[in-house]
Parts: structure tokens; C-alpha cells; sequence
């Protein structure tokens, strides 16, 4: 096996492993630390010696070993020798058996739930999940919050601590409680999406394992509460937006925008099952984010050709969505939707408005659809300009080779 193929075994294990240390052995931060460091054994040792039978019971042993080693110095430098024997080992997980219940109770959806801890702040969850569950790198979660690494960094070492300091067992919240964390479990969730489906950094333009990996927990969350909309949303909107990702990118890994792609390659099962998804959810109590979002993109995906789009229908689901959200992306994406109907003056209009807007101002997404629209009104020059400026503010390589080309293409028209 490759040493590719280790790296997305072992992102995908990742949580999992966390998750079933942690809820065997507590100390979430001590976990995670033992975790990071089995994970760091295996990417050493398999490439050479193989995948052994069992991955994730490799894992989860040399990452209660290395727990336990943690937990012993801490004891024994606080002369707390005669209890390091509650943190023996269990013998029957030295044995290739440990991998035999890999989803009994999904302690990777107790994980998430245990994230999403009362004691933390909204952008504390997101970034703790993001870091445990997710796998992201604490730069990958600095720069979708649009803040400096050291402050995430300081970020998720309070939210560690205080999930420490809180005492709360690992196991599922109650009823009541799960319900008041849902909203930003599923927020996580969409996130973890996004950065599967649109990477923020690095040389591929999407990570299909992150992105599978969030439609996983997602259909965990949408069969323990079937009944939620807005799950139910979301997970028709993860499932049509991942069904364009086998044509979003070339051979070569280059970027194919959705006006060229061959929609044959588009998941048909995935549409199917969206559409069908969005259906029941939009009729049920009150209309939400993610069940708005889903039926746009159940627009796109159900239209034949990019020319045949509903855009008008676009528009005024996003006159709808603007109402309940606050998201400047969500003002991007109308901005669009009204270029494709009123024309591209009427959009870039809209565009003029989000430009004092900090939360996006800086983001290579305004700048690029800026220069997309000014390209459609013929200002090719300003077009240019806004597509350097676009690429300028990237850091994932695919968008800015795309962006640069489309700049060159421009130039060379002009």
C-alpha cells in the first residue's frame, strides 16, 4: 500500500480511534495527544511492514499504551501512584479483535455530540470538532475562521480543558440536551463538508474522504433524529452538492467550473436521493437554512444543461434565505443568482455592498465572482485585475491555476 493510501486510512480511522480511547479512558486531551502519536507511529511503520489485520485495533493499542504511559507520569508526579492500576490496559484489546465493533455505539458521533459541549462557546465547538472529528489542521480551521493559527491554537486548548474540567461522561447527551446542541453539530457538520468539497489549502481541490466522512455522521444523525428537517436538509444538501464532485476536476486535478462540466458524470444516486430528501423535509414545520440551500442545489442538479437552470427560482429561494441568515456567503451566492436573471450590473451592484463587509471582504470567493461578472459586462481589464486578486488570495492550488488562467485567457481576448 502506498503511503497515500496509509494517510487516508489513517484520516479516516482518526476519529474513531479518538473517540473509542476517549470513551474508554476519559482525559480527552491526554486522548488526543496518545492518538496523534499512534497515528504518527503507523504512518511510519506501515508503509514498510504493511497494514496489519486489524487497523483500527493497532491503533486504538499503542494509543492506550501511550495513554497510559501519559497518564502514570501525571500520577507519579503528583504521588498518585496507587491508582495508575485503574488504567491498565484491558487484556482483550491487545488482541486483532478490537477492531470487531467499529460502529456499536458510533463513538465517533458521541464524539461530535461531546464537542459540541454546552461549556464552549459556538466557534469553540466548531473548531474542537473540526480538529478532533474532522481531522483538520489547526492552520486548515485558522483560516476558515479568518484568524491567526496561534489564536486557534489557544482556541481549542481552552475548549480541551474545559471539556476536561466539565467531568461529563462520554456517552450520548439526553433527549433535551442533544436537542440544544444540535444546531451546532450540524453547523460542524457543514463545515467538515465544505472543507472536504472545496479544500481551503494544498494541492487537491476537494478531499472526497472528508466529505464522505461528513455525509457519514450526517446519515447517523438524520436515523437518530429522522424526523428533524433540517437534518433531513442537510443531508439532502451534502449528498446534491457531492454529486457534482466526480466532474468538478480534470485528469490533471485542474478545476472545471459547473457551466462545463459533464453532468453525466454527476452521481445520479445521490441526486435521486437528495431530491427525494429535500421533498419531505421542505413540507414539514418550519423551513430552515440547510433545507433552502437543498432545494437549490436540487435546481442545479435536476437541470439539464447549465443554460437551462432555473435561475429565477434560484433567486427567490435566496430573497428567502437572506431573510433567516446573516451569512455574507449566502449574499454572495444571491448576487450571482440575480447576474444570471437581471444581468451582471444588477449583481455587481449587489457585490459593491459586501465589499465593507470584513467577514468576506478579504475572501478570494467576492473577488473571483466579481471578476466572473465583470468578465459577462465586458469590462475584460477590471475582470483581469479581480481574477489576480482572486488567485492572490487562495491558498489552494487548483482555484489559483484556474484563476490565473482565466486572467491570461482574458488578456489575450482583450
Amino acid at each position: 500500500m502506498t503511503g497515500d493510501n496509509v494517510e487516508d486510512l489513517l484520516r479516516l480511522l482518526a476519529p474513531r480511534v479518538l473517540g473509542a480511547v476517549v470513551r474508554r479512558y476519559g482525559h480527552f486531551d491526554a486522548a488526543e495527544d496518545a492518538t496523534q502519536e499512534a497515528l504518527l507511529a503507523a504512518a511510519t511503520q506501515w508503509p514498510q511492514d504493511g497494514i496489519p489485520d486489524s487497523p483500527r485495533g493497532w491503533l486504538i493499542t499503542v494509543a492506550s499504551r501511550r495513554l497510559t504511559d501519559l497518564l502514570r507520569s501525571e500520577q507519579a508526579r503528583r504521588r498518585r501512584e496507587d491508582t495508575v492500576a485503574q488504567w491498565k490496559l484491558p487484556d482483550d484489546w491487545l488482541a486483532p479483535s478490537a477492531d470487531r465493533s467499529p460502529a456499536d455505539s458510533d463513538d465517533t458521533l458521541i464524539l461530535l455530540f461531546l464537542c459540541c459541549h454546552p461549556a464552549l462557546s459556538p466557534a469553540s465547538q466548531i473548531a474542537l470538532t473540526l480538529r478532533a472529528v474532522g481531522g483538520l489542521t489547526t492552520a486548515e480551521i485558522a483560516r476558515a475562521f479568518l484568524v491567526p493559527e496561534a489564536t486557534m491554537t489557544r482556541r481549542i486548548s481552552r475548549a480541551k480543558q474545559r471539556i476536561k474540567d466539565s467531568g461529563l461522561p462520554f456517552a450520548m447527551p439526553a433527549a433535551p440536551e442533544r436537542t440544544e446542541r444540535l444546531g451546532a453539530v450540524l453547523h460542524v457538520l457543514y463545515l467538515i463538508f465544505n472543507e472536504g468539497y472545496a479544500t481551503t489549502s494544498g494541492p487537491s481541490l476537494q478531499r472526497g474522504d472528508l466529505a464522505a466522512e461528513a455525509i457519514r455522521l450526517t446519515r447517523t444523525v438524520h436515523h437518530l433524529l429522522p424526523a428533524d428537517s433540517e437534518v433531513t436538509g442537510l443531508l439532502a444538501l451534502m449528498l446534491l452538492t457531492d454529486a457534482r464532485r466526480p466532474a468538478r476536476t480534470a485528469r490533471d486535478g485542474a478545476l472545471i467550473p459547473m457551466e462545463e462540466q459533464d453532468r453525466s458524470l454527476w452521481n445520479a444516486d445521490h441526486i435521486a436521493e437528495g431530491v427525494a430528501l429535500v421533498s419531505e423535509a421542505l413540507p414539514r414545520g418550519e423551513t430552515g437554512q440547510y433545507q433552502l440551500q437543498a432545494a437549490i442545489a436540487a435546481l442545479h442538479d435536476e437541470a439539464p444543461s447549465f443554460q437551462a437552470t432555473d435561475w429565477p427560482q434560484i433567486e427567490a429561494l435566496y430573497d428567502v434565505l437572506l431573510r433567516i441568515s446573516e451569512n455574507p456567503m449566502v449574499a454572495l451566492n444571491h448576487a450571482v443568482a440575480v447576474a444570471m436573471v437581471r444581468g451582471p450590473h444588477a449583481g455587481l451592484e449587489l457585490l459593491g455592498k459586501l465589499e465593507t463587509d470584513e467577514r468576506i471582504a478579504e475572501d478570494h470567493r467576492l473577488h473571483a465572482v466579481r471578476a466572473h461578472l465583470l468578465e459577462m459586462a465586458g469590462d475584460y481589464l477590471a475582470a483581469r485585475d479581480s481574477y489576480h486578486a482572486a488567485a492572490n488570495r487562495t491558498t489552494n492550488v487548483p482555484q489559483q491555476r484556474y484563476l490565473h488562467a482565466r486572467a491570461a485567457r482574458i488578456s489575450t481576448e482583450a
